[in-house]
């Protein structure tokens, strides 16, 4: 795909932000439990809320010792009732309460990203802080008016990303007027960042993928032969 969908891929790795030197895993517990050991930020998929949790290498009768900031319960009710943590088996991370019982458990699904399910809740995410906010500060960059261009430079469509929560993770997208029909009757109403892509999903359920070519321009995937380009306006 060139030049730029090369530079692409390594530009959306660096706004997932979230392998900030975070190393492969090997796969036992004892090295699991060694490189968890530190500030990670708990959050919902896209950080609408988030609660930093401090886990500890030091033992208590519960588990691992950990800390949750005082402001954790209120942004994850479900958090009130963590009191330890623990490694089970070789790749479970589990928050666990007074009883040895799991609140949630972790699998890792990228390189210093851990993924939780909660039923009827759905699922979170454990990652590095320092990453973590990294991943904010390219959310921010995100925000303002963009161009939607095809491949030859024509300009079809202006937009305006927003920073508010329109839903559960999602934010507010809006369409200025007079937008080719191919934008127009996709409608996208909401947009959010993950896993290096941007995501603009529209009421019906349609959702488009971008890729970052660059720091100013993604492209849709997959590619065409008359690309989808998003460039932000100066």
């Amino acid at each position: 795909m060139g030049l730029l969908s090369v530079r692409g891929r390594c530009v959306a790795l660096a706004i997932a932000g979230v392998m900030l030197g975070a190393p492969a895993r090997a796969q036992d517990a004892g090295s699991l439990k060694k490189d968890m050991v530190g500030q990670w930020e708990l959050s919902t998929t896209e950080r609408s809320k988030t609660c930093v949790v401090t886990l500890k290498g030091d033992g208590s009768p519960q588990g691992l010792k950990l800390e949750l900031e005082p402001a954790c319960p209120k942004a994850l009710p479900f958090t009130k009732d963590i009191t330890a943590w623990s490694i089970k088996g070789l790749d479970i991370v589990r928050l666990q309460d007074a009883t040895g019982q799991a609140v949630i458990d972790f699998t890792e699904v990228e390189s210093g990203i851990f993924e939780g399910l909660r039923t009827g809740e759905g699922v979170y995410i454990l990652q590095n802080l320092a990453a973590a906010r990294s991943l904010a500060k390219s959310m921010d960059q995100m925000i303002g008016d963009w161009s939607v261009v095809r491949g030859n430079g024509r300009a079809i469509c202006g937009l305006t990303l927003t920073n508010t929560e329109a839903t559960q993770d999602n934010f507010a997208v809006f369409l200025k007027p007079r937008c080719d029909p191919i934008v127009a009757n996709f409608n996208p109403t909401v947009w959010r960042l993950e896993r290096g892509e941007l995501l603009m999903m529209s009421a019906s359920g349609e959702t488009w993928h971008f890729e970052a070519d660059d720091n100013a321009q993604w492209r849709r995937v997959p590619d065409s032969a008359d690309p989808i380009i998003l460039m932000r306006n100066n």
